[in-house]
């Protein structure tokens, strides 16, 4: 399965998941007092895997298991970005990932570009790399005419797209050296 596929499966399966719960809560909600829930669970009931991949109760926080410090933290499956300062999130924004993306771990920023052609023949700025699979190298970047389309299927591209705005701040935030969390 191609990589853009996996973050649209995980997105369809974390909106089910999302509708999923919400149902069951109304039902929960709506049981009558004369069919009261036992104390407590059996001891051999343990919690689903549905449960343990159910949406995080404030997407917009930084995922935990990113790490700690000052750090880029970026989520192949929320598709966002977090920049983590000295003290706390310092901002987060939605990112277009590209058809390959490197495995969740500890990165740092290696190398940075002003302006330049991206890959997929678009003029990008505020180039970020920090990782490389199979000879692609991957990185922040956003597009000069500002779109944030999907990659072409099939073509190998590295670039994970953000909005001129984010992509100025990413710019500003990662120098070379910053450590990049990949988080699944």
């Amino acid at each position: 399965m191609a990589r853009s596929s996996s973050g649209t499966v995980a997105g369809l399966t974390a909106a089910a998941l999302a509708v999923v719960g919400f149902l069951g809560y109304q039902a929960s909600a709506s049981v009558p007092e004369s069919l009261e829930k036992p104390a407590a669970a059996a001891p051999s009931a343990l919690p689903s895997k549905a449960a343990a991949e159910a949406p995080r109760e404030d997407p917009l926080a930084v995922p935990t298991g990113s790490g700690t410090g000052v750090r880029v933290v970026y989520s192949l499956g929320e598709r966002r970005v977090w920049l983590v300062g000295t003290e706390d999130l310092t901002q987060t924004f939605p990112v277009m990932p590209s058809t390959v993306s490197p495995e969740p771990g500890t990165y740092e920023v290696t190398s940075r570009s002003g302006r330049i052609q991206g890959s997929d023949g678009v003029e990008i700025e505020h180039v970020v790399r920090f990782a490389t699979v199979d000879e692609v190298s991957i990185g922040f970047s956003a597009a000069v005419d500002g779109s944030m389309s999907s990659p072409a299927p099939g073509r190998k591209t590295g670039g994970v797209r953000m909005e001129r705005a984010d992509g100025d701040a990413m710019w500003t935030f990662a120098t070379i050296g910053s450590k990049v969390v990949v988080v699944p």
